[in-house]
């Protein structure tokens, strides 16, 4: 199909990625929503300790979605930059589309591990496609709106996954349990979504360079032939990890946060922490699209989303004595000022040349996620083997992530309004 350039901030390649994202966030998500019901469920693998059960929903199966993440970043990155980015995202949705009504039926926890897995490399490529193929249809001047829509758009999925799980059971899927619907209807909305992938754009920018024969496309190398462009692009990445440090420590375990407000046992839904959350991230990354547009910058709204986040987070860490209501209202602030993921993704597209930037736009997220990993296993050491209390092994790893993420952003290049039309020599 013919490429052109998008002047509307509102045309279909923006919508359909939005679209795609927000399935996509919905499988991220899922498992931290329902994962727990479907390890103890008689139909799912029928966990009956209940300290298994905790620890295969803390760290085990949600690690392996979040290795096949890594994995996957790589594999679509380097598919979008030589294949060209519409093309992936065919793949990977159908990919984690059919791991989800397989995640459906699961009944051992190895088949479990697997299957997290796979949909873990089939979720890595929608967002750094989606972004790369938004950043490169659409104007300079306004291509910042348009991934602000996608990310947006993207992160109610999370909050859609929290309410199916409260009213699965009333849609027709006869004699399954709510988890297993949750599971089945994120894959059948993955494979609706295939057909609407057909009215989007490749990239002209793209279609150029494929043209070209003298330039390399997809080489991942390219990224450590330049100690300017390796430091760039590790920035890039660590620029994002507070995002998943929210999101994968302190929401993903807010029953344990609630615990040390006063908060009584069992009086915290996680389902809805998420929800709130990530109500509060689509609304943070609306302001924050606006915001970089308005400035005319985006590594200044960064540093002040970073700063406000630190501030929001002492008072989750020593606010006492709070209703279970305000939590949550604290849980969407939480997501509020945390909600610069667009903003991030977008600074990674833009910093490279088109020969290597669905790799870069890809790859970079997936290893923020990635990083769920290490940030996991260093809060739990410090928590389990050190025993360092729960707000201070926190405090420790956040302080950590939070560092790496303000020098970060301080020292690499602007990009608002930058030209993308060039390759990395």
């Amino acid at each position: 199909m013919k490429s052109k350039v998008h002047h509307s901030i509102f045309n279909s390649t923006v919508i359909i990625a939005g679209l795609g994202y927000f399935v996509d966030i919905y499988d991220l998500q899922l498992f931290n929503i329902i994962g727990k019901e479907s390890i103890m469920s008689p139909r799912g693998l029928a966990v009956s300790d209940p300290q298994l059960a905790q620890d295969l929903f803390d760290n085990n199966l949600f690690y392996w979605q979040m290795a096949g993440m890594l994995l996957g970043g790589l594999l679509w990155g380097i598919l979008g930059d030589t294949k060209g980015r519409k093309s992936i995202l065919f793949g990977s949705i159908l990919l984690y589309s059919l791991a989800n009504i397989a995640n459906a039926f699961v009944t051992s926890i190895p088949a479990y591990q697997v299957i997290r897995f796979i949909a873990g490399v089939g979720l890595a490529g929608e967002l750094g496609a989606a972004i790369t193929l938004v950043a490169e249809t659409m104007t300079k001047e306004k291509r910042g709106y348009g991934t602000m829509i996608v990310v947006t758009l993207g992160a109610l999925g999370a909050v859609f996954a929290a309410v199916l799980k409260k009213y699965g059971g009333m849609l027709p899927f006869w004699g399954l349990e709510n988890w297993q619907v949750s599971y089945l209807v994120g894959g059948i909305l993955g494979l609706m979504l295939l057909l609407l992938r057909y009215s989007t754009f490749e990239s002209q920018m793209f279609e150029k360079v494929l043209e070209s024969k003298s330039v390399k496309q997809g080489h991942f190398y390219i990224l450590f032939q330049n100690k300017s462009r390796f430091r760039t692009y590790i920035y890039c990445i660590l620029i994002g990890l507070p995002v998943w440090y929210v999101i994968g420590t302190l929401v993903k375990l807010s029953p344990r946060f609630a615990n040390n407000m006063g908060i009584p046992d069992g009086s915290i839904e996680p389902a809805l922490c998420i929800m709130y959350c990530y109500l509060g991230l689509s609304a943070g990354d609306l302001l924050c699209g606006w915001l970089s547009q308005a400035f005319r910058s985006r590594r200044k709204v960064v540093i002040g989303y970073l700063l406000v986040n630190i501030a929001v987070i002492l008072v989750y860490f020593f606010v006492k004595g709070i209703s279970v209501s305000q939590f949550y209202l604290l849980s969407f602030i939480l997501g509020c000022c945390t909600g610069y993921w667009a903003l991030f993704v977008t600074i990674a597209s833009e910093q490279f040349g088109t020969n290597i930037r669905a790799t870069v736009t890809t790859t970079v997220p997936n290893f923020v996620r990635g990083a769920v990993i290490p940030i996991g296993v260093g809060f739990f050491y410090l928590l389990d083997q050190v025993k360092i209390p729960l707000v201070q092994s926190a405090a420790i790893v956040g302080a950590i992530c939070y560092g790496l993420a303000l020098y970060s952003i301080y020292n690499i290049q602007e990009t608002f309004g930058k030209e993308l039309d060039y390759s990395e020599q």
